[in-house]
């Protein structure tokens, strides 16, 4: 078959479908990329928040009306979306070939090959390592899926279901074909990392794993995401510190500054004690790339708990943050509550939040300025190499921008000539 693939939501649905994408090609499918000669296109969906449900749905509207100039085009869903919500999407969008839940990219690959279009089952969110796709200088592998946590906010357990991990030797074979295969970097994901191994190890095996996966090879990056901060170990922090390629980036989603929202939320650590992490990691890594999360307009968000959140945001100073404004989920502990801030006003709040955080990071940046960074150029652009140093993570942060000659897929040393609030820009020194 010619099978087109739409990946939408968080890297972990990129993990899953790099895999699948290998699963397909392995047993002689094709890959496409037009429509209109795919035999069949596969979106794997998101159904964390409102605008990740409503790109999936106009995503899927997009590709169905593309039957009008391929009749024999077949539309299947697949993922978060349709595991969260299977038979309001089977009635009401019957354009839909097919729905198919929360499954292994090989349960995938079968159900597609035996024209079973319609799949509804316990979610299945880990799998055995068999083949990969990646094209990419970097690749995000996923250790793990599903979240024992209980946040106020969150839908993710009521449709990727407890948190499960894969096997030690599976993640360990699948990073050890990219390093091989020439990716330069590995991102290591799940919904929670620090959950890694609880199930099958009965502990936090996190640091084990990483110290597998340092052996492998020298010289490329390995990154962790997602660390809950309410559960991020000293073992597991002094584990980062001391691997040799592990870059030393600690992505922390805190979601808010303020006592009276982190308990509304669910979170077990205080703003103090989240401080005191903080202040542990730079302490034992004073160069740390420390990056959060912020949600806006919780319920109970008032003036003031925004600016506990503020105020404590210019007190840890991070590199780096991310922030969104608070979806009302079906199904989660805080749907119902009242709500306390508009839409609007939160939306206010998350914009000064974001303009004092660039403020921050173009501070932060000013340390590289005259320096030589390793960068990984990853494309051109007009007069541009564009690429990252360790501190940037792909997609979520910004890139280095260099003038001189390299090939796109190595490592450069690189004189940082400028600073931004994101970016940074510099010349080719030479290879590393």
């Amino acid at each position: 078959m010619k099978i087109g693939i739409l990946t939408l939501g968080c890297p972990k649905n990129v993990a899953d479908m790099e895999n699948f994408k290998g699963i397909l090609v392995r047993r002689g499918h094709q890959i496409v990329n037009d429509a209109l000669i795919a035999d069949l296109i596969v979106i794997d969906t998101c159904g964390f928040i409102e605008e990740a449900k409503k790109e999936s749905i106009e995503e899927i509207l997009n590709f169905c009306s593309l039957k009008e100039k391929n009749p024999a085009l077949k539309i299947i869903a697949t993922g978060c979306l349709v595991q969260r919500y299977f038979n309001d999407l089977k009635a009401e969008i019957p354009e839909l070939d097919g729905l198919i839940g929360v499954t292994s990219p090989m349960k995938l690959a079968d159900l597609l090959e035996r024209g079973t279009f319609f799949y509804f089952k316990q979610p299945v969110g880990v799998y055995d390592y068999i083949a990969r796709e990646s094209s990419s200088t970097y690749a995000y592998v996923k250790i793990g899926d599903g979240c024992d946590r209980n946040c106020a906010f969150c839908s993710i357990p009521s449709f990727k279901g407890r948190s499960k991990s894969r096997k030690m030797e599976d993640i360990v074979s699948e990073v050890q074909d990219l390093i091989s295969s020439g990716t330069k970097e590995i991102i290591l994901v799940s919904q929670d990392n620090t959950q890694y191994g609880k199930d099958f190890y009965g502990k936090q095996a996190l640091p084990d794993l990483l110290e597998k996966l340092d052996d492998l090879k020298d010289g490329f990056w390995l990154r962790v995401m997602y660390l809950h901060p309410d559960h991020l170990s000293e073992e597991i922090i002094d584990a980062m510190a001391s691997a040799k390629n592990v870059v030393k980036y600690f992505d922390i989603p805190v979601q808010s500054g303020s006592n009276k929202i982190l308990k509304a939320m669910g979170r077990s650590k205080n703003r103090e004690e989240l401080v005191a992490l903080f202040e542990k990691i730079r302490a034992k890594i004073p160069d740390a790339v420390l990056r959060t999360t912020i949600m806006i307009g919780f319920p109970g968000e008032t003036l003031e708990t925004f600016r506990e959140t503020l105020n404590f945001i210019k007190e840890i100073r991070f590199n780096k943050l991310g922030g969104f404004v608070y979806s009302p989920e079906e199904g989660t502990p805080a749907h119902g509550e009242k709500i306390t801030i508009s839409k609007e006003k939160a939306q206010e709040f998350l914009e000064e939040l974001l303009d004092e955080q660039d403020r921050i990071s173009h501070e932060i940046n000013q340390r590289f300025l005259k320096r030589k960074l390793k960068v990984l150029i990853e494309e051109k652009s007009g007069d541009f190499l564009i690429g990252r140093s360790w501190h940037f993570s792909p997609e979520i942060d910004g890139n280095v921008y260099i003038k001189g000659e390299c090939r796109p897929g190595e490592f450069v040393e690189a004189l940082i000539t400028e600073v931004y609030e994101n970016d940074l820009e510099g010349i080719v020194n030479e290879y590393t």
